[in-house]
């Protein structure tokens, strides 16, 4: 299985602090049956920032300390990137990394309580650039939880999505957890992916995931979350149906 969004490097953001929690998180991965992992660092998110060339580094460190500790897992750079006006540029100037370097696949980071006014053309921006934005955990924007037309939209207009493998699971709450299911139920996300932090509190819950997913809509839709991930890491064309409306009124059912 691929995970296409975790904290794994050590000390960059908050994730895993130290090589000893990144190997930590590793074995938790491998024992979630996870072989390929995305480490995907927070990016100009207020707080933290990790330019391109450090995850490359980092990445070929952490694969290394891997192998010599025998744990079969493959690490992939990329990044969370937190949405800002200079994108464009930063992906010119090799700032910014798509997923597995050149798949042309972006993660697009939104802060939680919020959707800029400027977010459908900078989406718009980065698909006319030539990459296909990705927007990471939905399920957890207050703003789309609150008018989830907004996500159809983006979606409509050609970005993709990313819901935790933890909301899902019902990590974040009852109602976290019904939109979760809203999203995949009306084709609004593509990839279920973990967005670890650790190996407890945030920890990776793909099992978990997969095994309600199976269980509500058949192993079909397990199919199509794994296969979706694989398709992102290879730069090939993600699976989707055509995005459709959350009802308002089934929407009001998960307060």
């Amino acid at each position: 299985m691929i995970d296409i969004h975790s904290h794994l490097l050590p000390g960059v953001d908050d994730g895993a602090q130290t090589l000893e929690d990144s190997l930590a998180m590793a074995r938790e991965a491998v024992s979630q049956g996870i072989d390929t992992i995305v480490a995907t660092p927070h990016h100009r998110n207020g707080k933290y920032t990790n330019p391109r060339l450090n995850v490359l580094y980092l990445v070929q460190e952490l694969n290394f300390e891997l192998e010599r500790a025998e744990i079969p897992l493959t690490v992939l750079p990329g990044q969370e990137v937190r949405i800002h006006g200079d994108m464009i540029e930063e992906l010119k100037e090799e700032v910014i990394t798509p997923i597995n370097i050149d798949s042309g696949y972006i993660f697009v980071e939104l802060p939680n309580d919020q959707v800029p006014n400027y977010t459908i053309s900078m989406l718009f921006e980065l698909q006319r650039a030539g990459y296909i934005p990705i927007i990471v955990h939905p399920e957890r924007n207050k703003k789309f939880i609150e008018d989830p037309n907004l996500l159809y939209q983006f979606v409509k207009s050609g970005a993709y999505t990313q819901v935790t493998a933890g909301s899902v699971a019902g990590k974040f709450g009852k109602s976290v957890q019904k939109f979760s299911h809203q999203l995949i139920e009306a084709n609004l996300t593509h990839v279920i992916a973990s967005d670890a932090h650790d190996t407890k509190r945030r920890g990776f819950f793909m099992k978990e995931a997969m095994r309600e997913i199976k269980k509500k809509y058949g192993a079909s839709y397990v199919y199509h979350f794994t296969e979706n991930a694989y398709y992102i890491i290879n730069g090939q064309v993600v699976a989707a149906d055509p995005p459709e409306r959350i009802k308002q009124k089934k929407f009001l059912k998960i307060f």
